[in-house]
């Protein structure tokens, strides 16, 4: 009979460092992404019908209680990232924003009146942007950093899987039980996240008790952590990377001369499946990749990514009316966004010291949204103002300045190097 002192150690701490990649800590947060998606993803379909048809609100109430949300989602990251600086205190708030998303989403489904929406919509959203530096730094918690990219490619990709299941199941839903009951379910999914999320901080390592400290957004600090050009480069990235309705708008409008206005939004539809699909391929991948190539893998899968992106955008620009033509570009498209997130928590979870990663995620996530809104906002007004080419022209000049900062990035001392714990 083997002595306790003899028995090989099953804890979760040293699962988390064996250098398996795909520990019972990863699975439970790739499976929280997945389940949040698909629950998050029903109301977000449903919710135009339920606001201009059930309610009887003006398309300009969706884009406001959209905006807003939007806004206190980029605010309720940074916060979060401050938050998450703790390690028991990131563990509350995933499970927190998990099962408050859940909730407010599904609660949207019994509004009677747009206020009432834009409340729960925006406490959702808030909620949801709580989590994500809580999600992400937990996720470095449960794995090896040497197997880092395939942790946060896995996590991506089942995140790209409730993006294509939720929209799918939400006009199941909406056929048998009518909007209303169908966003009310959402929450089913929606608290399986929460659970998951349990699951997984269960076999995450045991949190080192720390003294309580004043709960502080620390930006400056996370910028001279090595941070700060990587940083620059991700801004000027994400200031060229438009929202993924736009794509959709533009297959739509070269398309509906040729096929008619209900046929072209079905094909820009189903391109819009093929990009998430083409990202779901590539996450798990491009993580393993970035493993693969050493302390400057993350950077170098991220460059190629944003490469993509510069390709794609040019492929919309000069796009005819073709179907099989356009799903190049959306292809390219989904290819490249599944290689810049995965490769963007990468180099974050490597780079940011262990006490301060609540805060480079929490930074990362806020250049994420203000970029993207600055993004769709400025190339909708170039397309209004002068064309869809010109709009595409613009963002593919961001990224080629964002080609040009990770260059930089990949040179600068402290990038590739071993994290390590500030003192």
């Amino acid at each position: 009979m083997t002595s306790p002192a003899t028995q090989p150690d099953t804890s979760p701490r040293v699962e988390a460092g064996s250098g398996r990649w795909l520990t019972r800590g990863v699975a439970g947060i790739g499976t929280a992404s997945l389940l949040a998606d698909v629950g998050h993803e029903i109301p977000t379909a449903l919710l135009p019908s339920l606001l201009t048809v059930t309610l009887g609100a003006p398309a300009a109430a969706l884009g406001l209680i959209e905006g807003v949300s939007d806004g206190l989602a980029g605010t309720a990251r940074l916060v979060g990232g401050a938050l998450a600086d703790d390690p028991g205190r990131r563990r509350r708030v995933a499970v927190g924003g998990y099962t408050s998303t859940a909730a407010l989403g599904a609660l949207t489904g019994a509004a009677t009146a747009v206020w009432q929406v834009g409340v729960l919509r925006a406490g959702a959203w808030a909620a949801r942007g709580l989590r994500v530096p809580a999600r992400n730094a937990l996720l470095a918690d449960v794995v090896a950093p040497t197997v880092y990219g395939r942790a946060y490619g896995f996590e991506r990709m089942m995140d790209n899987l409730g993006a294509i299941f939720g929209p799918l199941l939400a006009l199941g839903l909406v056929a048998a039980i009518g909007v209303r009951a169908a966003i009310g379910l959402s929450v089913i999914p929606g608290l399986l996240a929460a659970a998951a999320i349990v699951y997984a901080i269960h076999h995450a390592p045991k949190a080192e008790p720390r003294p309580r400290v004043p709960l502080r957004i620390r930006v400056r600090p996370v910028l001279a952590a090595g941070l700060g050009p990587l940083m620059a480069a991700v801004a000027a990235f994400e200031v060229g990377n438009v929202a993924a309705t736009l794509l959709i708008l533009r297959a739509t409008d070269l398309l509906r001369p040729g096929h008619g206005q209900e046929r072209a939004t079905q094909l820009a539809l189903a391109l819009y499946i093929l990009y998430n699909i083409a990202a779901t391929l590539a996450s798990l991948p491009a993580g393993r990749l970035a493993d693969r190539l050493g302390p400057h893998g993350a950077v170098r899968v991220l460059t190629a990514g944003v490469g993509l992106f510069a390709a794609a955008y040019a492929g919309f620009a000069f796009a005819g009316a073709n179907v099989a033509f356009l799903a190049l570009p959306f292809a390219a498209a989904g290819l490249a966004i599944g290689c810049v997130e995965t490769a963007q928590h990468t180099a974050v979870a490597s780079l940011a010291p262990p006490d301060i990663r609540g805060s480079a995620f929490g930074l990362l996530a806020t250049v994420q949204a203000a970029g993207n809104v600055a993004a769709s906002a400025i190339a909708g007004a170039i397309w209004t103002a002068v064309s869809a080419p010109a709009a595409f022209g613009y963002l593919a000049g961001w990224m080629l300045l964002a080609l040009g900062g990770l260059g930089y990035a990949g040179r600068s001392p402290g990038v590739g190097s071993p994290t390590r714990a500030r003192t």
